[in-house]
């Protein structure tokens, strides 16, 4: 699944080609995604001027004056800016039309979305609950000490809840533990504001860094240019199980931690 430096990846790609334009037409090839695309969603949308792409956790909205189109990946969605003429070719189920250029989802397990959100968009049930984000200058060490007081969850399981910390998926969360040599089964609420501190930075380093490498390849995940990221190449531990550290050459171990693999070493990372 796309994690959040692909989905950022992907709004600031679409946004130097879409903001400013206005909506010409919208065709549905399958309606039929995680939820059923809205039959209305061409009326909201025609003769609309794109005022702004944001990005709210792993989640894209496309701003017009009277609302959003709110835009999820899902596993293995992309969208890509395209000549309004290219062909459509499997698993493309929608363009947002713009005169020369088109706006393609292009989802093989449709398990994205694409649903109209009535302003303020934050009121909607999907993005009403969701945490904080990690970026942003309030994710700090002292508000994630704060936070996880009296918390026995497993540090990894705990940055991975979106309704604490979002888009925070289950390949940052283990390069970000390594980062700050703590071992992911960790209780969070017994971390000492050192080591807090010390993650909050590394879960910004680690997705910063993502950002800039293109993010990661992920199934079907390209960019909108169509290129792949690189930052796997990258990885200090996830799915290197079996392989030595780079850092102190031990083997890297997996254990399954919250129906998810989890991967760590057990001499650079500590409970």
């Amino acid at each position: 699944m796309p994690e959040l430096p692909e989905v950022e990846i992907t709004r600031r790609g679409i946004a130097e080609h879409i903001v400013g334009r206005t909506v010409s037409g919208l065709v549905v090839r399958q309606p039929r995604l995680r939820y059923l695309v809205p039959d209305d969603l061409a009326t909201h949308l025609r003769n609309q001027r794109i005022e702004a792409v944001r990005r709210r956790a792993k989640y894209l909205l496309l701003e017009v004056a009277t609302g959003s189109v709110l835009i999820h990946l899902g596993m293995s969605g992309s969208l890509r800016v395209l000549p309004s003429d290219t062909p459509a070719q499997k698993h493309d189920h929608i363009d947002i039309l713009f005169d020369q250029r088109m706006l393609r989802l292009h989802d093989p397990r449709r398990f994205g979305a694409v649903l109209w959100v009535p302003h303020p968009a934050q009121e909607h049930a999907l993005l009403a609950h969701l945490g904080i984000e990690p970026l942003e200058e309030q994710f700090n060490g002292a508000w994630l000490f704060a936070a996880t007081r009296k918390s026995p969850t497993p540090i990894k399981l705990w940055l991975m809840n979106a309704q604490r910390v979002v888009g925070v998926g289950n390949i940052y969360a283990s390069e970000s533990l390594f980062r700050a040599g703590i071992h992911p089964s960790a209780p969070a609420g017994k971390l000492s504001a050192r080591r807090c501190a010390r993650l909050a930075e590394c879960v910004k380093s680690t997705l910063q860094d993502a950002l800039a490498a293109g993010g990661s390849t992920l199934r079907d995940f390209v960019a909108v240019n169509g290129n792949s990221g690189y930052f796997q190449q990258n990885y200090f531990v996830y799915a290197r199980e079996g392989e030595p550290c780079r850092i102190c050459t031990t083997l890297i171990r997996k254990e399954v931690m919250g129906q998810r693999s989890t991967f760590f070493c057990v001499r650079c990372q500590r409970a």
